[in-house]
């Protein structure tokens, strides 16, 4: 049965962000596409931003960083650890970006993916905390999470994975 999925659903309640998906992949690929350098094939587009300079060392205290390259030129570096690692099931990591956010500045925020099973695929769901007292900065993500989860499932429904 393939999987019928919907637009992504995004939603901040000024202290956290939630964001949902259906995407038409394993989790294992799902995962993989989050978590590695993979991340820079899809995460981004011409006219918003693209990841690079990804960089990841998947485990409990396990360092991530990666450069947002923005259409105008910029370069973003965004860094964070791994705190949580149980593939393919959940990850939790902190983030941080490493220049002044226009909305968010410095602060270090925790993202949680969990990856659950559906027919044809996996219900991706974002869970992005830490935004008290940024309620600006949450609305921005939440926007920003719908826009990537719809970039996601377009990549993996299109079957553009390339095995790394």
């Amino acid at each position: 049965m393939l999987l019928q999925h919907s637009s992504p659903q995004a939603m901040a309640n000024g202290e956290t962000v939630m964001a949902s998906a259906e995407i038409p992949a394993t989790p294992e690929l799902v995962l993989a596409a989050l978590v590695t350098d993979e991340v820079e094939r899809w995460w981004g587009s011409a006219d918003t931003y693209r990841m690079t300079g990804w960089t990841a060392d998947l485990r409990v205290g396990g360092y991530w960083s990666v450069t947002v390259r923005t259409a105008g030129g910029m370069r973003l570096p965004a860094s964070g650890r791994f705190l949580e690692v149980e593939t393919p099931r959940r990850v939790v990591q902190t983030r941080i970006y490493n220049w002044d956010h226009p909305t968010l500045g410095r602060h270090e925020t925790t993202v949680a993916y969990l990856l659950e099973p559906v027919g044809g695929g996996t219900r991706l769901t974002i869970c992005h905390g830490g935004f008290a007292g940024f309620a600006d900065a949450a609305a921005e993500h939440a926007d920003g999470w719908a826009r990537v989860l719809g970039w996601l499932q377009g990549y993996l429904d299109a079957g553009r994975r390339v095995a790394a």
